[in-house]
């Protein structure tokens, strides 16, 4: 296992096509695709970042070059705002600019799944463990979901998965883990089963799309065999890395928004909309309004 203890880098995987928003993501990455006036990327970022990660590790695909631009300065745009007085705007473009050099960005050639994207960052990584942040899923609690994970893996040194509670009749929709003793705000991880058949899960507790994994990791994947999908399936190789490191659960309690589907990504616009002073008066009361029409 890796002498180092601290979390440092994270990994995000934005390869994927996004065809369930066809046909805006011919054009347009899903990731960038904005929640209120942020790209969904910016939300993941930021909740790392809150986690005390250094390096931002993308791992990109074809017609993705925009997360890159996103990311850097914009000269154009900034010495226009400047010629116009819009101090506010240049503060929060300001805001959003990761350090020179915490960036990095590598290229998944193939649609190889989950397990292969991770794979493609493992020099970018190095001998160390890292965060693994899907960029699909924003989150909205008290304390950020990957803060929370990295005092637990401080804490317990072991490998750690965020998870949250489904209805046990919908188990059989996600990747599922048993439920050990606890562990701070989480438990220790007695297995893990991907959609498991119905009646057959150990819990209710599923993957929500969070995870600190040690290095050794990407051993596995180099010669993991395709699972689910003809795809090289994380869940796999982290159901053996397990079989050598100890797996923590972390119990996120608040809300997750998987903006990779309409209905989720609608969902996260109303609730980060709603929470926002200079939005809510004027949506509140139209809101309210669609809403009586429902019934």
């Amino acid at each position: 296992m890796s002498d180092a203890r601290k979390v440092r880098k994270a990994v995000f995987p934005v390869a994927g096509l996004g065809t369930r928003f066809l046909p805006a993501t011919k054009a347009v990455p899903k990731e960038m695709l904005t929640v209120v006036d942020r790209p969904v990327i910016q939300y993941v970022v930021d909740e790392a970042l809150d986690a005390g990660i250094e390096h931002l590790i993308f791992v990109t695909g074809r017609s993705k070059a925009v997360i890159e631009d996103y990311f850097d300065i914009q000269v154009e745009l900034e010495q226009t705002l400047r010629a116009r007085n819009k101090t506010a705007e240049l503060t929060l473009l300001d805001s959003i600019l990761p350090l020179a050099g915490s960036t990095s960005f590598t290229r998944q050639q193939e649609p190889l799944g989950l397990g292969h994207a991770v794979w493609c960052a493992r020099e970018l990584v190095g001998n160390e463990p890292f965060a693994l942040l899907l960029p699909d899923m924003i989150m909205k609690g008290e304390k950020g979901c990957m803060k929370g994970m990295v005092e637990l893996f401080e804490q317990s040194g072991a490998n750690v998965i965020a998870v949250e509670e489904c209805a046990p009749d919908q188990a059989h929709k996600y990747g599922i883990v048993g439920v050990g003793e606890t562990i701070g705000e989480g438990f220790a991880i007695t297995k893990m089963v991907e959609k498991p058949p119905q009646g057959t899960a150990p819990s209710n507790f599923f993957i929500n799309g969070r995870y600190i994994l040690q290095p050794e990791i990407f051993a596995i994947l180099a010669t993991q065999e395709r699972g689910a999908g003809n795809e090289i399936q994380l869940t796999d190789a982290m159901v053996k890395l397990a079989e050598a490191q100890a797996f923590a659960a972390y119990h996120f309690r608040g809300e997750t928004y998987d903006c990779g589907a309409k209905d989720g990504f609608i969902l996260a616009n109303i609730a980060f909309a709603l929470a926002r002073a200079d939005i809510r008066p004027s949506i509140e009361e139209p809101l309210k309004a669609l809403v009586a029409d429902l019934k």
